[in-house]
């Protein structure tokens, strides 16, 4: 026989698109909010990026030599999660903060677990929420043209009115990277475009979370309060750059648009009747504890006899 068959494990579709090129996609797309944020909240913005970005690469780096594994820094998946950590930190937030949150990330949920790909949670908002029950006051006290003052989500829970170009522009307070919804969303139609992320966890978040708060949020399908509540927050950072996470997402079509379900519906539940105007981090990291469950009830049967799973 001539000829030679190559046999190899799954999977067998192959794509050119290597983990440091997705990450770098990645970093781009998140740039016009950074650096929006930086523009908006000066230095303290720039050093909390530049800590966070550098404290993550770091011990990704100290673990894997100590540890004596492959050194694996240059996949950049260390620097989206040191810029995610930063983006979704207070302007008012100390340095020490970001260092904390990085090495909380890097080091407990990420490599301690196997490294990229191992995982059972978004590092960066473990980081964060581990941040938030570390140090309560200083990650939800936001400051905007050095007032400190209450978020939008805030005054809407407390029944006040805001403004919804300020909001869609990014002239409110917040954290640095979530304020500006119209640069995520370019940021998010360029990771669409280029085939980076999925559109239907994104979409099934959003929508379902539109009709939840059109439900049960007691003020109908006000439109007004309706996209005031799309533009508040971490909602628009979360659904389209964390949610979408590869690692701590389902790997079936189906299983994503539960994902995103099951997002929308715990961020509206938070929302609405917690005491807290936010819960983006809680509802997308309580969705990837279920990953598991999602995969399995929605991957395909095999084909053909004893088929069953």
């Amino acid at each position: 026989m001539s000829e030679q068959i190559n046999v190899s494990a799954s999977p067998h579709v192959r794509s050119r698109m290597s983990t440091s090129r997705i990450m770098f996609y990645v970093i781009i797309s998140l740039l016009p909010a950074s650096v929006y944020g930086i523009y908006r909240f000066g230095f303290n913005a720039a050093l909390l990026i530049a800590v966070a970005v550098a404290t993550s690469v770091l011990t990704e780096f100290v673990y894997e030599l100590i540890m004596k594994k492959p050194k694996t820094i240059g996949d950049f998946s260390a620097i989206v999660t040191g810029l995610l950590i930063a983006l979704n930190l207070p302007p008012d937030a100390t340095w020490w903060m970001a260092v904390i949150g990085s090495v909380f990330a890097i080091l407990v949920v990420k490599m301690l677990f196997g490294g990229l790909g191992q995982n059972f949670m978004n590092p960066a908002l473990a980081g964060r929420c581990f941040l938030v029950i570390c140090f309560a006051a200083r990650m939800t006290s936001f400051s905007y043209d050095g007032v400190t003052s209450a978020t939008p989500l805030a005054i809407i829970k407390d029944g006040g009115s805001v403004n919804l170009m300020d909001m869609f522009m990014g002239r409110i307070p917040g954290t640095i990277g979530e304020i500006s919804t119209v640069l995520l969303l370019a940021g998010a139609v360029f990771l669409i475009a280029t085939g980076i992320i999925d559109f239907r966890i994104p979409c099934a978040y959003l929508i379902s979370f539109v009709l939840f708060i059109g439900l049960f949020a007691g003020h109908g399908w006000d439109i007004t309060y309706i996209a005031a509540q799309l533009c508040g927050g971490g909602l628009m950072l979360g659904a389209f750059y964390m949610a979408t996470d590869y690692v701590t997402s389902p790997i079936t079509k189906p299983g994503r648009i539960l994902f995103g379900i099951s997002c929308g519906l715990l961020t509206g539940l938070f929302r609405v009747f917690s005491s807290s105007a936010e819960g983006v981090s809680y509802a997308i990291i309580i969705s990837n504890l279920l990953v598991p469950l999602m995969e399995r009830i929605t991957m395909p049967k095999c084909f053909g006899k004893g088929g069953e799973i």
